[in-house]
């Protein structure tokens, strides 16, 4: 079996908890108070989704995470 290695999203909300997700993988998201216990909890969550996808494995390396942008808007 060969590794597979997946770009994570982390944030931290207000109160403190870790999300991680990645973007790649469609509703592959976890949370945990320390960004150690997220990924462990992500790892699990991620092969769940990977488990149940309809794509191949080989399908979702085609896509890849570009990065973050911010987008400005003025609103009332």
């Amino acid at each position: 079996m060969k590794n597979q290695f997946f770009t994570v999203y982390i944030e931290q909300d207000e109160d403190g908890v870790f999300i991680g997700s990645i973007p790649t993988v469609p509703s592959c998201y976890a949370e945990g108070k320390t960004q150690e216990k997220m990924l462990k909890n992500l790892q699990k969550v991620l092969k769940l989704c990977l488990r149940n996808t309809k794509k191949d494995i080989k399908d979702l390396r085609k896509s890849r995470f570009i990065g973050i942008q911010n987008l400005e808007i003025e609103y009332a």
